[in-house]
């Protein structure tokens, strides 16, 4: 089975057969296909949608705005994290264990401490200067023992070595008085004398090398002393090359200004990043920040694009960002062809229905699925919406019988809902002038011209009076923006089957003139019979741009 998801996803600004569809069709391929299929929406639910889903208690489909690779779909490597306290020289080891070239520091809970590379482990022994260097670190004498293969016979191995030096005990007893002060560490041969004398003279710590016997008196000097007696099976040579690797990676770990991505951070966005840096792995984090693992600059080489099926569009101004970074697998639509582009051959189905639902409601039949009743309400609402209660000319015959067996599956009466769903769908005088704008706006490109189509449905003229006060400034904002020239919008009466069309930009009005051969009054184009965006008005719209470019 592919572990990676596929998302089912529909256009911006969703209406309710984008939303409908992609819950649909995921539902489908979940039940006939391997794979795991999740429905997604490029944009905010409007109002008639989020009606429908809670009149069928169905959550929102994910949203899913931004379609590009991500740095959760890279190949994450699962460097541990480690503690703290650990030494240099058990750091060491699990990075050649693991071959990793950076270890990240956390803390038992997973947050990120700071971090340490192989250089810093390097440079660590170029910068010993003097025997104070595990002192000034804040040793635990548990890492000296352990770095020194070891085992602590007197002593508490949390204790930390905290002052003092290194010191080797080569030299006569009777000497010792002259370079050992109390709390150094210090390395010492078989002699019994030369243990005596260190533990009498206050030494914090001592280190018997080669397994040398520690007689029982000195043992309990020590205790009483306060010294830790450590026993190694390495001759003091060894001692002393090893003893500084027991150093915590707290002495040594970078803390401050770490460069660390998040798994929801988009790889066209942090290649530059890490580009411009010469860090040669980084630290991921999850959305509570807890460490995950490292990518690096190779791990772009693997890297897995989303994988998509597309659902009531084929444009690529109306799909989810960064869809050229994805891979589309399927389209199901039933719109006309767009400007959509794919690397690969793709399943792609396009019938002539007034609704995407309609089809998807064909594919159960084919492949002999029972629709559950939930969607089956759903898909009804799709096409009752998609198609204005069976007013708009893009409805077919099919649409009709589908949207018949889907009510009687989901036990609706169609007309009672459907007027209750495009009453709470027209409701708009909580949004804002932007949001009521955006919520069923397509941009359409025909050539060298570019340009906007919004749409509202209402029942009340009222309503669509004070909505055509209110977009046509906003309107006039938004001209331009997006290499929109013209911007057009459809305020739809459904009872009375007609549109009234609102426009700005340069040649926004000839268009529309020219289009549907009509006069402007009182601020707007009464378009008697249209209230299809897909089979009317953009066909008209097009039609007009091809005579003009050919008469030129």
């Amino acid at each position: 089975m592919n572990k990676q998801p596929i998302y089912v996803i529909g256009h911006k600004n969703p209406d309710t057969d984008s939303i409908v569809s992609a819950i649909a069709y995921a539902d489908i391929k979940s039940r006939t296909g391997e794979g795991r299929y999740i429905a997604a929406r490029a944009g905010q639910i409007n109002e008639e949608t989020e009606y429908v889903l809670k009149r069928f208690d169905m959550e929102p489909p994910l949203y899913l705005s931004n379609v590009g690779t991500q740095v959760k779909d890279m190949e994450i490597r699962r460097t541990p994290g480690v503690s703290r306290e650990i030494s240099i020289r058990s750091a060491w080891q699990i990075m050649k264990e693991s071959e990793a070239v950076t270890l990240p520091v956390t803390t038992k809970e997973g947050l990120l401490e700071g971090i340490v590379t192989t250089g810093d482990i390097a440079k660590s022994y170029m910068d010993v200067h003097d025997s104070l260097f595990l002192s000034r670190a804040g040793t635990r004498f548990k890492s000296i023992a352990e770095t020194v293969g070891g085992k602590i016979l007197v002593g508490d191995g949390n204790q930390v070595f905290s002052k003092g030096k290194v010191i080797v005990g080569a030299a006569h007893p009777d000497r010792m008085e002259t370079y050992l002060e109390p709390g150094d560490l210090i390395l010492m041969g078989d002699r019994y004398e030369d243990h005596l004398r260190a533990v009498e003279q206050g030494a914090g710590c001592v280190i018997v090398c080669v397994n040398a016997k520690v007689g029982y008196s000195i043992k309990r000097i020590a205790e009483k002393k306060g010294c830790v007696l450590i026993s190694t099976p390495y001759d003091t040579f060894t001692v002393a090359r090893l003893i500084n690797q027991s150093i915590p990676l707290s002495h040594i770990m970078k803390r401050d200004g770490l460069l660390t991505f998040k798994t929801d951070d988009y790889t066209d966005e942090i290649k530059e990043v890490m580009s411009s840096t010469r860090h040669r792995a980084f630290p991921v984090l999850d959305k509570n920040n807890v460490y995950i693992g490292t990518i690096s600059r190779r791990n772009f080489l693997g890297m897995q694009k989303k994988q998509l099926i597309l659902v009531d569009h084929n444009e690529k101004s109306q799909a989810a960002d960064n869809i050229e970074n994805a891979q589309v697998l399927e389209i199901i639509d039933h719109h006309r062809l767009g400007s959509l582009e794919t690397i690969e051959p793709v399943f792609f189905r396009n019938q002539p229905e007034g609704c995407t639902a309609t089809i998807l409601h064909q594919i159960y039949q084919e492949r002999q699925l029972e629709i559950p009743e939930k969607i089956a309400g759903l898909l009804c609402a799709a096409i009752l919406s998609d198609t204005l209660m069976f007013r708009s000319p893009t409805c077919t015959e099919r649409d009709r019988r589908a949207a018949a067996q889907l009510a009687e599956i989901a036990g609706i009466q169609m007309e009672e809902f459907a007027a209750e769903m495009f009453r709470a769908g027209s409701n708009l005088s909580d949004k804002s002038t932007e949001e009521i704008f955006f919520q069923d706006f397509k941009k359409f490109i025909a050539g060298e011209e570019s340009f906007g189509v919004g749409q509202i449905s209402s029942l009340d003229k009222e309503e669509l009076d004070l909505l055509q006060k209110r977009l046509l400034p906003f309107m006039e904002a938004q001209c331009g923006k997006n290499g929109m020239t013209k911007i057009f919008y459809m305020l739809t009466d459904i009872l009375e089957e007609n549109t009234r069309l609102i426009c700005c930009g340069e040649g926004s009005a000839a268009l529309a003139e020219e289009a549907f051969q009509v006069r402007e009054t009182q601020g707007y184009f009464l378009l008697e019979g249209v209230v299809s965006r897909k089979k009317q008005l953009i066909p008209a719209f097009m039609s007009a741009l091809q005579e003009n470019e050919q008469s030129l």
